[in-house]
């Protein structure tokens, strides 16, 4: 299983960025997909996650109302839409696919992930 991360960069404060994620090597539609960010010297922290068919999405608070996560099941491909960024957004972007019997809280969590992508740099200049 392979996750490639695209569409990171350097915005200014308040911009827009979306972030790609295209999985290949398995069955898409069966992994759960979150995003997580690790800023520098900071812990990798929660972003998003969205179900099998998209159906159901989890946000950490201080992304809630800014970012979307979205997923297109015939081209295997999970989207970070971010919105109105603030420079503490600035950190590298991973995404990561869970395989589990039920969509829940456990979403959240970094370590229930089976798989990872390389990460893609998001910077936000003030």
């Amino acid at each position: 299983v392979q996750l490639q991360a695209s569409g990171g960069g350097l915005v200014q404060a308040g911009g827009s960025l979306r972030l790609s994620c295209v999985v290949s090597g398995t069955i898409f539609s069966s992994y759960a997909m979150g995003w997580f960010r690790q800023a520098p010297g900071k812990e990798r922290e929660f972003v998003a996650a969205i179900s099998w068919g998209g159906g159901s999405t989890y946000y950490a608070d201080s992304m809630k109302g800014r970012f979307t996560i979205s997923r297109d099941n015939a081209k295997n491909t999970v989207y970070l839409q971010m919105n109105s960024l603030k420079p503490e957004d600035t950190a590298v972007y991973y995404c990561a696919a869970g395989f589990w019997s039920q969509f829940s809280s456990m979403a959240t969590r970094a370590y229930e992930y089976a798989y990872w992508g390389q990460g893609t740099l998001v910077t936000v200049s003030s």
